[in-house]
């Protein structure tokens, strides 16, 4: 069967029995077409190198990773299914990889915006010195804003220094913390209403609003933009973001990326790998302004 034929055949069998929207059986046929244009063969001899062969071309031509990636869906699609109808014996896309997306680089804060951040609550008030513990055990341990608001009294061991918190997958890690968390957690317990603390049948969670439920999600949302505003940080602030400078700022300071990866719970090391990413760009850019020939 000549690939016309096969890329005719796979096209009515989109449009008819998978019923997918005309736009999207019109944007496999300009894929395909195009492939067609480049190889003028039967369909079972098309290889690997012909495939590959042809997304160089569309490199070459300007084409973008996402371009790329979805022309190959389409040729993977085309192949499979005359493969599964026995028009053909092989598939000669089944080597080949999907480009990888590049990855947009994490906001992170600098020492100075975190300082001047943590610094923000009034630890006057009892709310402000709940919130400056919650910022500060965010930033010392890297938990994600889920696993803090959940975050139960005896999951929390101040004496050791550490929390125990359940990640993705219900995966539990013990997470160290610093001296400075530890005292803000213990301070903010000893001058938290004890009728919210102690009394029966409370909330488990070790932070609490000011009607002694436990704090959520959106409700420490606001207050970390809050507190962002009072100062002065003008990149868009989210809880999140003290995970990413948690786990920069260890890295510029020599940690091992192993242990990194342990105390934020990522199952592959290539996710934790983006954060060395952002210590060369940050070390890029001290050079190239203080450099005298940056």
């Amino acid at each position: 069967m000549h690939l016309d034929e096969a890329c005719d055949l796979f096209l009515t069998y989109l449009k008819v029995e998978k019923r997918l929207a005309p736009k999207t059986v019109e944007a496999y046929a300009t894929d395909l077409r195009q492939f067609r244009e480049q190889v003028d063969k039967d369909a079972g001899k098309v290889t690997g190198a012909d495939v590959l062969a042809f997304l160089r071309k569309q490199l070459d031509g300007g084409a973008g990773v996402r371009t790329q990636a979805r022309k190959l869906v389409a040729l993977r699609g085309l192949f499979r299914h005359l493969r599964a109808e026995r028009y053909i014996d092989g598939d000669p896309t089944g080597d080949i990889d999907l480009p990888r997306f590049g990855r947009k680089l994490p906001v992170v804060l600098t020492r100075e915006e975190v300082i001047r951040l943590i610094e923000a609550p009034d630890t006057k008030t009892l709310r402000g010195v709940r919130d400056r513990a919650m910022l500060e055990t965010l930033y010392a341990t890297g938990l994600r804003v889920s696993e803090l608001v959940k975050l139960r009294t005896t999951e929390v061991n101040l004496e050791a220094g550490f929390v125990v918190t359940t990640g993705k997958g219900g995966k539990q890690r013990a997470v160290p913390m610093g001296d400075v968390a530890r005292r803000c957690i213990a301070e903010y317990r000893e001058g938290w209403p004890k009728d919210q603390i102690d009394r029966p049948r409370r909330s488990e969670a070790l932070f609490l609003t000011n009607r002694g439920r436990g704090m959520t999600r959106q409700a420490f949302w606001k207050l970390i933009r809050k507190y962002a505003v009072a100062a002065g940080i003008t990149k868009s602030l989210s809880p999140h973001k003290l995970r990413h400078s948690f786990a920069t700022h260890l890295l510029e300071g020599g940690a091992d990326l192993r242990a990194v990866q342990a105390m934020l719970g990522h199952s592959d090391i290539a996710t934790t790998e983006i954060y060395t990413h952002v210590r060369r760009d940050r070390l890029r850019s001290v050079v190239e302004k203080h450099h005298p020939r940056g």
